[in-house]
């Protein structure tokens, strides 16, 4: 079996715990996609029932590897199935629709939760046929096969908060259970630190041939779906428009990236929330403001998405198996998982902070205590700037930067634990006025 690890352990890294290893298996992630590829078809609208074939075996075949992988840490993931039934376009006589969910209990805040997920259904050229072979392989037994081997490693070691790892059924129909969960967060009163979306992440080929190997997209909204005009004012007058939760977690995953250099991928951070009018599962998470973001491969080939298999002279068409680079798929899933350990391993961010120092030569940062945090991290950076320029750890709850002028800069803080895990930025707004 081919394995791709990266021992974090080796190095002393600022933000990843010294504890921490990634380790994921090219040939278990391959075994997975093989086997989802197997049930023949996972339209939605395919077979709940049938034993081998269509999206009923192949969601049962998901629940029992999420029972295994809990059998194997001591009972610490257990299975949870939740379902609802929709009507649309693309399901004109309705469809019950049930995801998925492998829940690895956190030892605090029941209700604090960070979700990875990705959706197990496929299709064809006609989004309406559900009963030719539709093997999906990237689209997105990729996506299934990165949470499950992310459910094996980190079910490894306890988090304070609760991981939901979801397969999500109804995302070619009209994102039904990608909305069915951020609904269920909303319903149960989840506080979601983040929603890691991965959809489309096994390939390396692009659609005009190029290679992309280094690289995976982030996708994530500047501008809230969620804001009220409230809110939307309060962003107008601080200039956050670069800064939501999103924007925030989509540059953790680069800080991540960054820092665990060994994983060999740059995280390309796409400032919008999906790719060009295309959507995904996070996005209903957005509409009800949940922080949330979608991994996608470094380049795309379209011959390999929504299209029957077969061969028009020398092009090849079909979502199928031999267009996937595995070993590609253990370092996107290894930076996932990195991901989620840094976060799961920090303090949550700061829920609010604000920023003072008008009229002044200074800038004055003050933020809302957050329980477990043994410091904080305030960045800042000028009006102009992109990214976050430079910071200074403190233990209190306010920070005056020195000649900083407020009007020329942005301000936000993270909060850290013992270890060195860092939190999402939260950014530094206004005061009410």
């Amino acid at each position: 079996m081919q394995k791709f690890a990266t021992l974090v352990a080796a190095f002393a890294l600022f933000s990843i715990p010294a504890h921490a290893e990634v380790e994921t298996d090219a040939g278990r992630l391959r075994a997975d996609v093989e086997k989802l590829v197997s049930f023949g078809t996972r339209h939605t609208l395919s077979s709940p029932d049938h034993p081998t074939r269509g999206i009923g075996a192949a969601r049962r075949w998901a629940a029992s590897e999420f029972a295994r992988i809990g059998k194997a840490c001591g009972g610490c993931v257990t299975v949870e199935q939740i379902d609802r039934r929709f009507t649309g376009p693309r399901a004109p006589n309705g469809v019950n629709v049930v995801n998925v969910l492998g829940v690895q209990q956190g030892t605090g805040n029941p209700d604090d939760i960070i979700i990875i997920s990705a959706h197990i259904d496929s299709r064809v050229s006609n989004v309406a046929d559900f009963t030719t072979d539709a093997p999906g392989a990237n689209d997105d037994a990729s996506g299934v096969a990165l949470v499950l081997e992310a459910a094996r490693v980190l079910s490894k070691q306890k988090y304070a908060p609760t991981i939901i790892y979801a397969v999500l059924s109804g995302e070619e129909q009209g994102l039904w259970g990608g909305r069915m969960i951020a609904e269920t967060a909303r319903a149960r009163g989840w506080q979601v630190r983040a929603l890691l979306n991965n959809d489309i992440v096994g390939n390396t080929e692009g659609q005009d041939g190029r290679k992309v190997t280094d690289r995976v997209r982030v996708f994530s909204e500047g501008i809230r779906a969620s804001e009220s005009m409230t809110e939307a004012m309060a962003r107008r007058g601080s200039g956050g428009e670069d800064d939501g939760p999103s924007r925030a977690l989509m540059r953790a995953a680069q800080r991540v990236g960054k820092a665990q250099s060994d994983i060999g991928l740059e995280v390309f951070g796409v400032r919008r929330p999906d790719r060009f009018s295309r959507g995904g599962d996070h996005l209903p998470a957005l509409e009800l403001g949940y922080p949330a973001i979608r991994f996608t491969v470094g380049v795309e080939n379209y011959d390999h998405q929504h299209q029957d298999i077969r061969t028009e002279g020398d092009r090849k068409f079909g979502d199928t198996i031999d267009e996937m680079d595995f070993s590609y798929l253990a370092r996107v899933t290894a930076l996932n998982v990195a991901v989620i350990r840094e976060l799961a391993t920090a303090p949550a961010a700061p829920a609010s902070a604000m920023l003072g120092g008008a009229l002044t030569s200074d800038t004055q940062v003050t933020w809302a205590e957050v329980p477990g945090a043994a410091r904080y991290k305030v960045y800042w950076r000028r009006a102009d700037a992109r990214d976050w320029e430079k910071s200074q750890e403190t233990t209190d709850t306010k920070l005056t930067l020195p000649g900083v002028i407020v009007d020329d800069h942005f301000a936000g803080v993270a909060a850290i634990s013992e270890n060195g895990a860092e939190s999402v930025i939260t950014f530094a707004g206004l005061p009410p006025r």
